[in-house]
């Protein structure tokens, strides 16, 4: 399938999938940890890797085409701006990572269950910790 403008790309990077929007020139608007919101080539995002394209509608591409534009001065950031936040601006308006909530969970729920099989009170920190992490509040 040949993605179009607008289209969101990704392809997997390591345990989680790495997410983009194809501008209208073919390059990709995507977040990486060392360069922040930038622009690449196709060949660049995809890392010989195979990439799958999620098709959106007219409508959602044109609007997530002018959200991104290929100029952002955001750095990256796992918690609060990854790939995902930075895709989900552009095309609903409010940043989310639902891989990032789905580690979180996973990992406070296995933290919890080691925890519990070895000390109560640590197992209620784990899960006071990993509510704040997924509230969007600071944890600190």
């Amino acid at each position: 399938m040949e993605a179009r403008p607008g289209d969101i790309v990704s392809r997997r990077k390591g345990l989680v999938m790495h997410r983009g929007i194809v501008l209208e020139d073919g390059q990709v608007f995507h977040n990486t940890p060392f360069q922040g919101e930038h622009v690449s080539s196709l060949h660049e995002f995809r890392k010989n890797k195979r990439m799958f394209v999620h098709e959106m509608d007219a409508v959602e591409r044109l609007e997530a085409l002018r959200a991104c534009g290929g100029n952002s001065d955001r750095n990256y950031n796992l918690f609060t701006n990854n790939c995902e936040h930075t895709i989900s601006r552009a095309s609903t308006g409010k940043g989310r990572s639902p891989q990032l909530v789905s580690f979180l969970i996973s990992g406070g729920v296995a933290a919890a269950t080691l925890a519990l099989t070895r000390s109560p009170g640590l197992a209620l920190a784990g899960f006071a910790l990993t509510r704040k992490l997924t509230s969007g509040k600071d944890p600190l």
